[in-house]
C-alpha cells in the first residue's frame, strides 16, 4: 500500500536509499539502530524498508539523518532538486542555519520556503545561490520565477528588448552585459523567424500563418537558457 507523502517531503531517491545500505553491507536493521542510536529516531527496520521500496516518504529530517548513516550526502538521497526546500534539503541545512547564512529572520525565510516564492534582496539572493551551490536556472526556478520570466522574455522579443533588461536582471541571476547580449541574440532570433513568414510582396510565405513565431514563444525559455550558457 502506497501512501501519499507529504506536500513538503522531499524528492526521495527509494532505490539510491537500498543501493547506498546494500553497498556498505548493512541489513535494514542496522540502519534502523543507527538512526535512533545517533539521532535519536523511533525508527524500525520495517521503516526502513518501506522507505526502500517507496511505500513511505521520509521527512527532510529523516533524509539527513539517513545520509548520516549511510555516510552520503543528503542529495544522494534525493532526485533532481528544485524548490528551495528540496535544495535546502539536499544540502542538509536547517531552515534556520540557511536563514542566518543569506542574512535573513527565520519566520521570513520560512514563509518564503512554504510559499514557493523567493523576495530576497540581491544580496540576499546571491548568498542563497552560493550557499545552496545553484546556478541561474536552478535559482529562478527554486525562486518560483519560472512563469516571470518567460512573461517577460516573450514580451521583450516581441517588442523593445532594451525595455526589458532592468525587469529581468530582478529575475535572472547573470550579469548586465551577459543578459542584454542574450536578449538581443534572442530578439533577433524571433524577428528572424517572422521576417521568414512574409513572401516576397508582402504576402503570406510558407509559414505565413506565424507558426515559427509562436512556436520560438512557447519554448523561449529554453532558448534563453541554450543561449546563457556559460555567462556569469
Amino acid at each position: 500500500m502506497h501512501l501519499t507523502p507529504p506536500s513538503d517531503a522531499p524528492p526521495f531517491d527509494a532505490p539510491a536509499a537500498r543501493r547506498l545500505r546494500e553497498a556498505l553491507g548493512m541489513e535494514p536493521g542496522h540502519v534502523a539502530y543507527g538512526l535512533q542510536a545517533q539521532y535519536g529516531l523511533p525508527v524500525g527496520p520495517e521503516l526502513v524498508v518501506a522507505w526502500e521500496r517507496g511505500l513511505r516518504t521520509p521527512t527532510a529530517h529523516e533524509v539527513t539523518a539517513l545520509a548520516g548513516v549511510l555516510w552520503c550526502s543528503p542529495a544522494e538521497l534525493l532526485h533532481a532538486a528544485r524548490t528551495l526546500r528540496e535544495h535546502r534539503t539536499a544540502r542538509g541545512f536547517s531552515t534556520a542555519d540557511l536563514a542566518r547564512r543569506v542574512g535573513l529572520g527565520l519566520d521570513a525565510y520560512v514563509r518564503m520556503e512554504e510559499t514557493g516564492r523567493w523576495r530576497g534582496t540581491e544580496r540576499q539572493s546571491a548568498a542563497l545561490a552560493a550557499e545552496l551551490g545553484l546556478s541561474a536556472q536552478q535559482f529562478v526556478t527554486a525562486a518560483g520565477r519560472d512563469e516571470d520570466l518567460a512573461e517577460l522574455l516573450r514580451s521583450a522579443v516581441t517588442t523593445r528588448w532594451q525595455a526589458y533588461v532592468r525587469p529581468l536582471a530582478k529575475v535572472v541571476p547573470l550579469e548586465r552585459a551577459a543578459l542584454e547580449d542574450v536578449l538581443l541574440r534572442l530578439h533577433a532570433d524571433y524577428q528572424s523567424r517572422m521576417v521568414a513568414t512574409l513572401g516576397w510582396g508582402g504576402g503570406v510565405g510558407d509559414a505565413g500563418d506565424g507558426a515559427a513565431g509562436r512556436e520560438f514563444l512557447t519554448e523561449v525559455v529554453g532558448h534563453f537558457w541554450e543561449r546563457a550558457k556559460g555567462a556569469r
